[in-house]
């Protein structure tokens, strides 16, 4: 679990993730709650790396989840973010992806996280931006990929 000033994040159970499957109207938001499961069962014991993340606010109301699409042998850890309409545009996104990122470099073995922002999706990419990720100036399956690299002496040294 990880909490910040307004938000509470923490890696659903499977049955949460079935409720998310069940309940989704959107066949591609279903498809991608079904792999995130898929992953949790084939590697158990990186559950958190796989798991849809609820974000909650502190008054227990959904706002939206996100995902990291599991964690390389190499380091590199794909994340994936969603919310809910109601609630966007009050920087609820930038909160829990700052957040993510903070735990996921919490893990020593984590080197890079990378991220997706459809083309036409300008608020994603704010959001990318405002957590400090650089276009990688590839093209993946949603759109432009995003990089964001654990600070380190010598990685903040490739900048100078």
């Amino acid at each position: 679990m990880v909490t910040t000033e307004r938000l509470i994040l923490y890696p659903a159970d499977g049955i949460q993730m079935e409720g998310a499957i069940d309940t989704v109207q959107d066949a591609e938001l279903k498809k991608a709650y079904e792999e995130m499961l898929t992953g949790c069962i084939s590697h158990p014991h990186q559950w958190d790396w796989y798991a849809m993340w609820m974000i909650e606010r502190h008054d227990g109301k959904h706002v939206g989840d996100l995902c990291f699409k599991g964690l390389g042998a190499d380091g590199v850890a794909e994340i994936g973010y969603g919310i809910e309409e109601e609630y966007r545009g009050q920087g609820y996104a930038t909160e829990a992806v700052r957040a993510a990122i903070s735990w996921a470099f919490s893990h020593p073995e984590v080197k890079r996280i990378e991220a997706e922002a459809e083309e036409g999706n300008a608020a994603s990419k704010r959001v990318l931006a405002k957590c400090c990720f650089l276009a990688s100036g590839e093209i993946g399956e949603e759109g432009p990929r995003y990089f964001r690299k654990r600070l380190t002496i010598e990685s903040m040294l490739e900048v100078i």
